[in-house]
């Protein structure tokens, strides 16, 4: 205890660091009011079916299916071991990582059920690799996982980390604006509307291209037991294909279609326009 208790008159005071990033917290603050915001003014805007197109493309930037691969093997179960279990072993890449999936085939085999899913992120990945290693995952796993490590020749995190970087960049892009889409559509302006749309289908179609390069580099074979496997698009890569095809050759078409045949109510007259043509366009409104 000194004579300023600690406090000295010439300094500011000694501070603990918030346990918490407030940047982090800021975003997702931020984030949060305009979520809320959004759903008090859904009842109030026509065309409630877009809440569906806007979740669709908010989700493809959280799936862990744009690229997958499985195969029923026969495999060593763990390591000083000669177990050999016949398992479904699955490997399931996302945009910020990978998920791992080994199921046996029965699930419980040698005393013991086998039906594990591992995740592995970008930014993390020799850190939980070395915690799998901790605990002794089964070997299909860590053989996947060490495939994903930058000490692999492979060089599988480079490849994945950096596409699925601007896939998810460009998804947000997407995003945002579909938003300004779905704003100007409840103001008597489809026309910038539309344009909107298209800029929503093109970013959705670069973050598809941004993650296709992934594709043109020398891909790395899977070995496990006698078997091996590569992976392939998968469900969220044609998800994405879909939302953006259906974008531009059905939005698109109609908006631009009706600001050639009835141009008026298409720039200054949106709810006369909604009233009388919306039946007949029930997938845009």
């Amino acid at each position: 205890m000194t004579f300023y208790d600690d406090i000295y008159p010439f300094y500011t005071v000694q501070r603990t660091p918030f346990i918490f990033s407030s940047r982090l917290l800021t975003i997702i603050l931020v984030f949060l009011v305009l979520a809320v915001s959004l759903l008090l003014i859904l009842p109030g805007i026509r065309g409630k079916s877009r809440l569906f197109w806007t979740f669709r493309i908010f989700s493809l930037n959280f799936t862990n299916d744009w690229a997958e691969a499985r195969m029923t093997t026969k495999a060593t179960y763990k390591s000083f071991s000669n177990a050999v279990v016949n398992a479904e072993i699955g490997l399931h890449v996302g945009l910020y990582g990978i998920n791992v999936t080994l199921k046996g085939n029965p699930v419980v085999q040698f005393n013991e059920t086998i039906d594990y899913n591992e995740m592995f992120t970008w930014h993390d990945t020799i850190e939980e690799y070395e915690e799998a290693l901790e605990k002794g995952l089964p070997n299909p796993i860590l053989y996947i996982a060490e495939k994903f490590t930058p000490s692999s020749p492979c060089g599988l995190i480079f490849q994945y980390r950096y596409s699925g970087r601007y896939a998810s960049a460009t998804l947000w892009t997407a995003f945002c604006c579909w938003m300004l889409a779905n704003i100007l559509f409840s103001m008597p302006v489809i026309r910038y509307a539309g344009y909107m749309v298209v800029a929503t289908a093109a970013f959705i179609f670069f973050s598809m291209i941004s993650f296709t390069t992934i594709m043109n580099v020398p891909q790395c074979v899977f070995y496990i037991g006698t078997d091996s496997f590569e992976t392939e698009y998968s469900h969220s890569f044609w998800l994405a294909l879909a939302t953006g095809k259906h974008m531009n050759l059905h939005i698109d078409f109609a908006c631009f279609a009706l600001e050639f045949i009835i141009p008026s109510p298409t720039v200054t007259n949106s709810n006369d326009f909604q009233a009388s043509c919306a039946p007949s366009l029930g997938f845009l409104w």
